[in-house]
């Protein structure tokens, strides 16, 4: 167990509570992996039991209908498949092992023929999300996804040439790197909502949602230093610190402790300059409920997404790590 003490986080936003349908989501998330063959060696599945994709997806969208529960929880879970790919496996220190794999995943989501089970699952995720939204939605979430993907091949290259980006480098890094974002707005699909340009272009709406991403990517960092750590890890928040301050590892946690909760200041700041910006654009209507209606589940987000990294075993169970020492990609993502 973790010998380096977490600090008393300051969270403003108070619980929405957990998805109901968690756990019929959860045999849902199984049944469509084996459905697509994505057979998880026992390694793997374990990862993946300890992951727990369905309570993360149940506490931040806790009233959405088992529908979109379980079609987000697949994405969820054919992310985090991609996560531990790039992060732990060998197309993560292989630049050009990597390109050439995000490169076809970006194709399939652009429409092109699938090779192999990772890309065939996402051909069915993108045609089940797609379906009656907007032109503009689609191009929103399109480049939302295509740069959290290649933010594995920038990591990939850092590794090769022995570099580490800079914590001002990192933090914008960070923002893509997350997968937040198309999260993000897959909340709409659950809303009911469809955000026109103009709402999208707000800077305090371009605020809140680089605020509630940042404070994901962070928290996360905190909760999952060790275990990186163990694999060589460099790409974290809290590693960072620790090297640019020369300081013990509790140090540079306790100083992300802080920035956690000046991030979660900076939500707060957004939501009251949103709605100064709405009164000042004179926005009413469908796009004003719009607006405040993400106000409102954006908090619940943050807190869901707080609450999840102190409860799965991913992030709680750093001693459970299993170094992964393959020389090609899982076959998932063979052609």
């Amino acid at each position: 167990m973790s010998q380096i003490a977490l600090p008393a986080f300051h969270m403003p936003f108070q619980s929405t509570g957990c998805n109901p349908g968690i756990e019929e989501t959860r045999e849902a998330a199984w049944e469509w992996a084996e459905s697509n063959d994505l057979a998880l060696s026992p390694v793997a599945r374990k990862k993946m039991i300890r992951t727990r994709p369905e309570l993360w997806i149940s506490l931040i969208f806790p009233t959405a209908s088992q529908q979109h529960l379980d079609l987000f929880c697949q994405w969820l879970f054919w992310a985090f498949l991609v996560d531990d790919e790039f992060d732990d496996g060998p197309a993560g220190r292989d630049p050009r092992m990597c390109e050439a794999a995000i490169d076809r995943l970006v194709t399939v989501l652009d429409g092109g023929p699938p090779r192999g089970a990772m890309e065939q699952a996402l051909v069915g995720l993108r045609t089940r999300t797609y379906r009656d939204r907007s032109a503009r939605w689609i191009r929103q979430f399109r480049r939302d996804t295509v740069a959290w993907l290649w933010t594995y091949y920038a990591e990939a290259v850092e590794r090769a040439a022995g570099q580490a980006p800079t914590r001002t480098e990192f933090v914008k890094h960070r923002r893509d790197s997350v997968a937040m974002q198309p999260f993000l707005d897959l909340h709409e699909i659950t809303a009911g909502i469809d955000l026109p340009e103009s709402a999208r272009s707000l800077p305090a709406y371009i605020a809140l949602r680089n605020a509630v991403t940042d404070h994901s990517g962070l928290c996360n960092d905190i909760c999952s230093f060790e275990k990186e750590a163990l694999l060589g890890y460099e790409h974290n928040a809290v590693r960072l610190i620790q090297r640019d301050r020369g300081c013990t590892l509790q140090e540079a946690v306790d100083e992300a402790g802080g920035q956690l909760a000046e991030i979660a200041q900076r939500v707060q700041r957004a939501e009251k300059e949103l709605i100064e910006e709405i009164e000042a654009a004179g926005i009413q209507g469908p796009t004003r409920a719009a607006l405040e209606r993400c106000v409102r589940d954006y908090r619940g987000l943050v807190r869901g997404d707080f609450d999840y990294h102190a409860r799965a075993e991913r992030y709680t169970r750093p001693d459970l790590v299993e170094v992964d020492e393959r020389e090609s990609l899982s076959e998932h993502f063979a052609a």
